[in-house]
């Protein structure tokens, strides 16, 4: 008796080994249901708007844990689209963008932490060669199966950055410092 207590005792333990730990649902960003757009002011007398068409992005959620969750983003600066070629080339020329010394931007987080509809994420927003630590809140959360057996998530937040914190333009009255980011995006769980 005592020989098979012993022999499910020590089975008990290596399946404990052996077993998975669960770090939460891991997905990938589904660029055609998400946006990164931003918008900043010219003379104060209006609001230029644009895009940018090229990024991508993972992220791992942890209901039970937010603090393991985890976000990254790269966004390609060469995409951007302010519905106007001319400015646009010149926003991707070594005056703004200098998109060819610095063809990523990226966000990769350091904590995550959970907040009334959302979480609170904190992590290393590198542009123009600079990185900043940023803080943003993500609301949203709610999952929906589209199309049948593929399960999302998504997730919006709005947020200001300084172009002088990166270096990006000269500083002028015409353009203002503050660029209002919106990004909204729909994950596809791996």
């Amino acid at each position: 008796m005592r020989v098979r207590s012993l022999c499910f005792t020590a089975a008990a333990a290596a399946s404990l080994v052996v077993m998975p730990l669960a770090f939460g649902d891991d997905y990938n960003v589904d660029t055609m249901h998400s946006g990164v757009t931003f918008q900043i002011s010219h003379l104060g007398l209006s609001w230029i708007q644009g895009r940018f068409n090229e990024y991508s992005g993972t992220f791992s959620i942890d209901s039970s844990d937010p603090a393991k969750s985890s976000f990254n983003f790269s966004v390609k600066p060469e995409s951007i689209d302010t519905a106007n070629a001319k400015r646009d080339e010149h926003l991707k020329s070594p005056d703004f963008f200098n998109v060819k010394q610095f063809p990523t931007i990226t966000f990769k987080s350091t904590s995550v932490k959970a907040v009334k509809d959302g979480y609170e994420v904190a992590g290393d927003l590198t542009l123009h060669g600079k990185t900043v630590a940023t803080t943003f809140i993500l609301k949203g959360g709610r999952s929906a199966e589209f199309p049948k057996g593929v399960q999302r998530t998504g997730y919006t937040s709005q947020f200001v950055i300084k172009r002088s914190d990166f270096g990006v333009g000269q500083p002028t009255e015409a353009i203002g410092d503050d660029v209002y980011v919106v990004i909204s995006f729909e994950g596809v769980k791996k």
